[in-house]
C-alpha cells in the first residue's frame, strides 16, 4: 500500500516478479542454515557446533562484504571492458535508491538475492575441511575469498558484461559455474593444504545425528526452488521450467546414486539418500532454465551415477574431502554444465544442444568455461588457504577436541545421561517397568536437588 512518503516507482517496474524475487531470496538466505545442519548432522558431536558457526559466520561475512565492496565489484560498470570485473561506484551501495531498477526488480531486492548465492558458496567449503580447521584461519579465509576468488566468477557469470556470459556465450542458468563447480574446486584446494590426516582412509567417520541431516537436506530442498526457479528473474515460464526441473534432477539422482551405493556396499544408507537429492539439484542448477523435463530427468540420473562414484575417489588420491564437497559439488557441477550443452533446446532457452540439432559450438563453450573457472578457482583459492596457514594459522587437527570435564558449550548434554546411566547401573534392574520407575525417580530426585 503506497503512502504519502513511498517513492513513485519508475516505468518498467513489475509489481509480480519483484514479490516473486522477494520470496526467492528468503528462500535461498535459508539455505546456508539449511547447509548448518546437513554438515552438522555428518561430522563427529565434538565438531558439530562448530560446522554451524563455520556456516552462520558466513552468513555474517558474507553479508557485511556484498554490502561494502561485493555487488558493486560484481555488478557495476565494466573496467575496461573486458567482462572481467566490475568497478566500486556502487560501493556501500552508493547509487543504489529506493527505486533504482535492475531490470524490472529493485535493486535492493536483486542485490540481496545475490547476496544470497555468495553466502552459501563460501559456507558449502567448510564441508571440504570440517574437524581441521580453526575458526580464525576460516573467518580470515571466508573475506578473502569472497573477494578475491567468488565476486571476480559472480561478474563473469551473472553479469551482462561478464565475459563467459557476453564474449563466450556459454550458459549457466543459475550458478553452475560460480556457485557449484566453484565450491566443489575450492574445496579440493584448501583440502590439499590444511592436508588430510595419515590414517583418515582407515578411520569410520559416523554422523552425530542423521535426522538432523535430513533436516539440513529439506530446508535445502525447499530453498533451492527459489535458487533456480528465482534466478528467472520474473514469474514467466522461464522460472516454471526452473521449478519442475529442480524436483526432476532431484528425483532422478535419488535413483541412481542408491543403486551405485548398494551394488558396491550391499546396502542403502538413508545418508546417501540425503546425498543424492543434494547432487541432482547441484547438477540441475546450471541446466534448469536451458532444458526440458526429459533432459533434467536424465541429468539426475546421470549426476546420480557420477556423484556416487566421485565421493570414493578422495580415499584413491589421499585428499581428506570430509562432507564430500568435490565428490557432490565439483564434479555435480560439471556434470549439469556438460548437460546443458547436450541437452539444452530453443523451446526452453532460445539455444540448442548437441542432442537437439545445435551441434558441437555449444558444448566447446561449456568446456572452456568449466576449465577456466576450475583454473582461477584452484589457484587462488589454494594460494588464499596458503597466506592464511602462514599467517594466522588455518589447519589444527585438534582445535576442536572435547576436553573431560570442561566447562564449554556443548551440543548436547550428555553429563545428566551419563550420570543416570551411572546410577542405575549401580542397581540391579529385573524388567523394563522397573528401569522406568528407577529414571523417574533419579530424575524427580534431581528436579527437586535443583
Amino acid at each position: 500500500m503506497y503512502t504519502a512518503s513511498s517513492p513513485v516507482m519508475p516505468a518498467g517496474y513489475d509489481s509480480g516478479d519483484t514479490a516473486w524475487l522477494l520470496a526467492s531470496t528468503a528462500m535461498v538466505l535459508l539455505m546456508t542454515p539449511g547447509l548448518a545442519f546437513f554438515y552438522g548432522g555428518m561430522v563427529r558431536i565434538k565438531h558439530l557446533l562448530v560446522m554451524l558457526k563455520m556456516s552462520f559466520s558466513a552468513l555474517a561475512l558474507g553479508t557485511v562484504v556484498w554490502y561494502l565492496v561485493g555487488y558493486s565489484l560484481a555488478f557495476g560498470h565494466d573496467v575496461g571492458g573486458v567482462g572481467l570485473i566490475g568497478n566500486l561506484d556502487h560501493a556501500f551501495f552508493r547509487g543504489v535508491q529506493l527505486t533504482t531498477l535492475t531490470g524490472a526488480i529493485p535493486t535492493y531486492v536483486y542485490s540481496t538475492f545475490q547476496m544470497g548465492f555468495a553466502i552459501v558458496t563460501v559456507a558449502l567449503i567448510s564441508g571440504s575441511i570440517a574437524d581441521r580447521a580453526t575458526m580464525k584461519g576460516w573467518l580470515v579465509f571466508s573475506v578473502l575469498w569472497l573477494v578475491i576468488v567468488y565476486i571476480p566468477l559472480a561478474h563473469w557469470v551473472f553479469d551482462p558484461q561478464g565475459w563467459i556470459v557476453e564474449q563466450l556465450g556459454a550458459l549457466d542458468f543459475a550458478g553452475g559455474l560460480p556457485v557449484e563447480l566453484d565450491s566443489g574446486v575450492a574445496g579440493l584446494a584448501v583440502a590439499l593444504v590444511l592436508r588430510a590426516p595419515r590414517d583418515f582412509a582407515r578411520r569410520e567417520e559416523r554422523p552425530n545425528n542423521i535426522p538432523l541431516v535430513v533436516i539440513g537436506v529439506a530446508l535445502l530442498w525447499f530453498g533451492w526452488f527459489g535458487f533456480n526457479a528465482g534466478s528467472a528473474l520474473n514469474t514467466q515460464g522461464t522460472a516454471a521450467a526452473a521449478f519442475i526441473n529442480t524436483q526432476l534432477g532431484a528425483a532422478g539422482a535419488m535413483i541412481t546414486w542408491p543403486l551405485v551405493e548398494n551394488w558396491r556396499t550391499g546396502r542403502v544408507t538413508m545418508l546417501g539418500v540425503a546425498s543424492a537429492a543434494i547432487a541432482g539439484m547441484v547438477a540441475i542448477t546450471p541446466a534448469c532454465g536451458e532444458i526440458n523435463p526429459t533432459g533434467a530427468v536424465i541429468t539426475g540420473l546421470v549426476a546420480g551415477v557420477v556423484c556416487a562414484f566421485a565421493i570414493t575417489l578422495k580415499y584413491r588420491f589421499g585428499v581428506d574431502d570430509t562432507l564430500d564437497v568435490v565428490g557432490v559439488h565439483g564434479f555435480g557441477g560439471l556434470t549439469g554444465l556438460i548437460m546443458v550443452g547436450l541437452f539444452a533446446t530453443a523451446r526452453i532457452s532460445g539455444h540448442k544442444g548437441l542432442f537437439y540439432g545445435g551441434g558441437w559450438g555449444l558444448l566447446g563453450k561449456q568446456v572452456v568455461a568449466i576449465l577456466a573457472v576450475a583454473a582461477f578457482s584452484f589457484l587462488l583459492t589454494w594460494i588464499i588457504a596458503k597466506v592464511v596457514d602462514v599467517a594466522v594459522g588455518f589447519r589444527s587437527a585438534e582445535q576442536y577436541a572435547v576436553v573431560p570435564g570442561a566447562d564449554e558449550e556443548r551440543a548436547y548434554d550428555f553429563a545428566t545421561a551419563e550420570r543416570l546411566g551411572a546410577l542405575v547401573s549401580d542397581r540391579p534392574v529385573r524388567s523394563d517397568d522397573e528401569l522406568v520407575q528407577e529414571i523417574r525417580k533419579l530424575l524427580r530426585a534431581r528436579e527437586e536437588g535443583s
